[in-house]
């Protein structure tokens, strides 16, 4: 996959948020959705509907990687 769409971006951040919600007063998100905010919120701002996997950090990409082998799974 050489590109991601922000509505996969999306899923991602959500199945992450659903297996570990957010905690503390701060409400910390786990390191997977934490990883795959910044690229979501520059792709709002940008107005991309996609990005380059090479534009990903590690976590970011291992994040959406794990993911998307989950979700092609089932």
């Amino acid at each position: 996959m050489l590109f991601i769409s922000i509505q996969d971006l999306e899923a991602a951040i959500n199945y992450w948020r659903s297996q570990s919600p957010a905690v503390g007063e701060e409400l910390h998100l786990c390191p997977e959705a934490a990883a795959l905010a910044k690229p979501y919120a520059l792709m709002i701002v940008q107005g991309a509907q996609r990005a380059s996997m090479d534009v990903l950090d590690e976590a970011a990409r291992l994040a959406i990687q794990k993911f998307l082998n989950i979700t092609q799974a089932n």
